[in-house]
């Protein structure tokens, strides 16, 4: 069975954002099945502690557009934010998504108190924090782990960020 992976993230540029995502075939891979980019228009301003309601349409639209449903999504950030289950971004995310498909977080920066599970790659000494909503965490972060790249952050991962933050102009479609 092939699976079907998809690293999603969103670059911000006044009210415009991009979303790329970047599907794969399985936690190996090195290269990407295919790629989507989609601008959007009139994203709401950031709002401290509600970040998910100017980041959630981007990835749920660019999400929509894939040829189908990924057995996983991965994000630049937290599902959960506290022992509590506060969610993050990846927890407003997996419920977006009827909480059929599993969402994973790969946080760079570590969020005090968030049960994240750390994870070295590389030669890298500084971890990565995994989260995890609809798969175990221990699991998602093994996957993690054994992703493509030579150094702390998996070569799709990056792939996603660099599509992005493409240094060409925003063009806007609606």
């Amino acid at each position: 069975m092939i699976d079907v992976l998809a690293c999603v993230d969103v670059f911000y540029e006044d009210s415009r954002a991009r979303a790329a995502c970047v599907v794969f075939e399985n936690w190996h891979s090195g290269t990407a099945a295919y790629t989507l980019v989609r601008q959007f228009s009139n994203v709401a301003e950031y709002e401290s502690g509600n970040f998910f309601r100017r980041e959630l349409p981007c990835l749920v639209g660019i999400l929509d557009q894939l040829q189908e449903p990924p057995d996983a999504v991965l994000i630049d950030g937290y599902v959960w934010l506290d022992p509590d289950g506060r969610p993050g971004l990846g927890a407003h995310l997996f419920d977006a998504l009827r909480r059929t498909t599993p969402v994973i977080g790969v946080a760079k920066s570590a969020f005090r108190g968030a049960p994240a599970v750390e994870v070295l790659r590389g030669q890298s000494k500084t971890p990565l924090y995994v989260t995890a909503a609809g798969v175990d965490v221990d699991r998602a972060a093994e996957n993690i782990r054994s992703m493509n790249g030579a150094h702390r952050i998996p070569t799709l991962l990056r792939l996603a960020d660099q599509l992005s933050r493409n240094t060409g102009a925003l063009a806007v479609r609606h």
